[in-house]
């Protein structure tokens, strides 16, 4: 599958891509930045909005706002009056950790996990926002909690642990949210890249950024086989998204934090946004934030 790049901006640390299907748009953060990036793609035209904190990951509300997980919790945005309101902060004790990645489940809820910004084992948990608006603990001991997806047949619930350099599967409930059962349905060698972000198509299969690998693969979740790959111009390959017409087109996020100025040589299109257009492939309408 080819490749181009979306436009000329360009993330430090560019993550958590996201298709609106009303407004033709793809969304994403810079979460070193605090910045929410959104490109129209009919028109071309590209604006941000500066959240004032670091932003993990976001996903669209509803009635048209924004739900985000960011440096000091969760909190709804309205992109048109540039306004936030705060929902909760499940670790304003720990100010060491900072939300990461997130998305909505089938049933409308919005899971975010957290991470140690120094980068201690285990520090971060994997939340979930409720629609009544209560936070509870899904999963402990995350040292860098990174891509969901939930199956087709919403049954199973996906998710990476970055450090971990795995893919862990749990049985999951769509009417209360509980999460069980959890067995690794795919290893990946640490030479090969961190897995990070990640999307699933309307086959099952798994799409995996690889951070650190240059490219994203396409995993079949019952036997761990790698059935496709997008090789990138860049190293630091953060996660992915179906949009576009018919929602065939993959939109992939990449990074340029931490590379030396001989990798950024090496690496000028580090920190763009990607797209494959009209693959073979289709992906899901995101799920909304319900309340």
């Amino acid at each position: 599958m080819n490749w181009e790049v979306a436009g000329s901006f360009r993330c430090h640390l560019g993550e958590g891509p996201v298709w609106d299907v009303a407004s033709q748009s793809v969304l994403w953060v810079d979460v070193a930045e605090g910045n929410i990036h959104q490109l129209c793609v009919d028109s071309g035209s590209h604006s941000k909005y500066f959240t004032g904190q670091q932003t993990g990951s976001i996903a669209l509300e509803e009635t048209g706002m924004l739900v985000a997980a960011l440096q000091n919790g969760f909190f709804l945005i309205n992109l048109r009056d540039k306004t936030q309101v705060p929902l909760a902060d499940p670790e304003r004790h720990l100010p060491g950790n900072r939300f990461n990645d997130g998305k909505c489940d089938p049933a409308g809820r919005f899971w975010a996990g957290t991470m140690s910004v120094q980068n201690e084992p285990g520090a971060g948990k994997l939340y979930c926002l409720d629609r009544d608006g209560s936070v509870s603990a899904k999963i402990s001991g995350v040292g860098c909690s990174n891509g969901l997806a939930w199956s087709p047949d919403q049954q199973t619930f996906y998710f990476i642990d970055s450090p971990a350099q795995n893919v862990v599967a749990y049985d999951y409930d769509v009417a209360t949210g509980k999460i069980c059962n959890s067995r690794t349905i795919l290893e990946i060698p640490r030479q090969n890249g961190i897995p990070d972000g990640m999307t699933i198509d309307t086959e099952g299969m798994l799409w995996i950024a690889l951070w650190g690998g240059g490219k994203v693969i396409r995993v079949s979740p019952e036997t761990g086989t790698i059935l496709d790959q997008i090789a990138l111009p860049v190293s630091q390959v953060s996660s992915c998204t179906f949009g576009g017409a018919g929602l065939r087109d993959l939109y992939i996020t990449s990074a340029s934090i931490g590379l030396t100025d001989k990798e950024l040589q090496q690496q000028p299109l580090a920190g763009s946004l990607f797209v494959c257009k009209n693959t073979p492939f289709q992906g899901y309408e995101p799920h909304y934030f319900v309340r």
